[in-house]
């Protein structure tokens, strides 16, 4: 009989922070390493060790690069990890770019905070540094898509398709011979850019994400929706600004509104992306055309026809343009990067619009816009905001409750165990009871900081 230990470091009763620590004498793995987004008290938990030694951990398994689910690395490896971090290629690559991303803000608001005085430490300090991120990618090493990877002698980890976004996978886990299955974030079964989601056919101990796991997508006429409010951009003459994820969302709007204009649905008015991460991603998809659904062909037309910001300087000639036009900026739950400059200068305005995509964590300057908020705090300051907020959720790249069903439904057993993790508490009550409706599975909410010992 052999002992493992299941530590929940993150995503355990809210939607963020990913970090599952398995724990056996002979291996010690931790599925996915994220940063806590969102409210005050989570983001303060990324101020913390974590309470193991992080020193004897053996291997990282990465399930896709976003920041939730990668961005605490350099802190493990700054606190003495030594092992391996393990991923598919596009999903390390895009890893690479998101903690580079994110080292170099958090230094620059460091720097901001000193100089303007609006931190209560003294000084304010990064996270991280650009220095740890770097550090961090010398413990990376790929694995391909479908091959068993053995970790130890009774261990062992497949990385599967799951469509969530470029690079992304679900991991099984075979330990003493029981299968763990971890779904990362799960993609939708029918996606502009990428293929519909793998599914796993046998699962002991299922680790499930939640985040929509108590509603449906609207069906939304997403080209009708962008269309009038390209129309309205241009009645209004004013700006349509469109907090974008850097990693795929992004990709898929300069896509959606490309087509649209192929279509001669909408008429050439300027279209700027405005986030070097995305533009980073962007060569992401051309290095890996196998992960996704565009041709390199649609993706060098599509890229023609927007222009990318690639400097501060620009940023600031694109918002005094006169033209109306669209901006798709970082970051998605408008929480950090160019985004910020863009709705401090113009959300005051009328004649600006905000477009909305995808999941708004709690607290986040997103989840404030949709609940009708009149002012936003940005860089210490109380912006006033007079811009007519509009929401695209079916957009978002999480599968929603009955997406979620259709992914597990392909498990032939009965699982030992459900773990509902990555959502927010009210959404995993409603999401585990409709699993048991449904399969007669019983489910387990985990706490922050929970163990659960299983004997195998």
């Amino acid at each position: 009989m052999k002992k493992l230990n299941i530590h929940f470091f993150g995503a355990s009763g809210t939607v963020t922070g990913s970090k599952y620590y398995l724990e056996t004498e002979e291996a010690k793995i931790m599925v996915d390493c994220g940063l806590f987004q969102g409210v005050k008290e989570l983001r303060e938990h990324n101020w913390e060790r974590l309470p193991v030694d992080v020193s004897e951990m053996d291997y990282v398994l990465l399930t896709h690069g976003h920041l939730d689910h990668c961005g605490y690395l350099p802190l493990l490896v700054r606190h003495g990890f030594r092992g391996k971090i393990l991923g598919t290629e596009p999903t390390l690559e895009i890893a690479r770019i998101i903690l580079e991303d994110s080292a170099k803000i958090q230094e620059e608001e460091a720097e901001r905070a000193n100089e303007e005085h609006y931190s209560k430490h003294d000084p304010a300090l990064p996270l991280y540094t650009k220095e740890d991120a770097a550090f961090a990618l010398n413990f990376f090493e790929r694995i391909e898509e479908g091959e068993e990877v053995v970790l130890s002698d009774n261990c062992s980890v497949t990385f599967l398709y799951n469509g969530h976004i470029i690079g992304s996978t679900y991991i099984e886990m075979d330990l003493y011979g029981k299968r763990f299955v971890f779904s990362g974030d799960v993609g939708r079964q029918e996606d502009e850019l990428l293929n519909p989601p793998k599914q796993p056919e046998w699962a002991d101990y299922l680790f499930v994400e939640s985040t929509y796991g108590d509603r449906l997508h609207p069906e939304e006429d997403v080209e009708h929706i962008l269309t009038e409010l390209v129309k309205e951009t241009l009645q209004k003459r004013g700006a349509l600004i469109i907090p974008s994820f850097a990693v795929e969302r992004l990709q898929s709007l300069m896509y959606q509104l490309w087509k649209l204009y192929r279509k001669n649905r909408i008429p050439n008015i300027p279209i700027f992306v405005d986030s070097p991460m995305g533009n980073n991603v962007l060569e992401v998809f051309e290095e890996f055309p196998s992960w996704h659904k565009l041709t390199l062909e649609e993706y060098h037309n599509m890229c023609n026809h927007i222009s990318i910001v690639s400097s501060y300087a620009e940023t600031w000639e694109t918002i005094d343009d006169p033209r109306p036009k669209i901006v798709i900026a970082g970051s998605g739950m408008v929480t950090g990067g160019r985004v910020l400059t863009y709705i401090k200068q113009l959300g005051d305005m009328g004649s600006t619009s905000i477009l909305l995509v995808g999941f708004q964590a709690e607290e986040t300057r997103g989840r404030k816009l949709l609940e009708g908020a009149t002012e936003l705090k940005i860089y210490g300051k109380y912006i006033p905001i007079k811009a007519k907020v509009h929401h695209l959720e079916s957009l978002s790249a999480h599968a929603d409750q009955a997406e979620l069903l259709t992914w597990m439904g392909s498990i032939k057993n009965i699982p030992e165990k459900v773990f509902l993790v990555h959502g927010e508490r009210s959404v995993m009550d409603t999401y585990g009871k409709k699993i048991h409706e449904k399969f007669g599975w019983n489910c387990h909410i985990p706490e922050m900081y929970e163990v659960i010992e299983i004997l195998l």
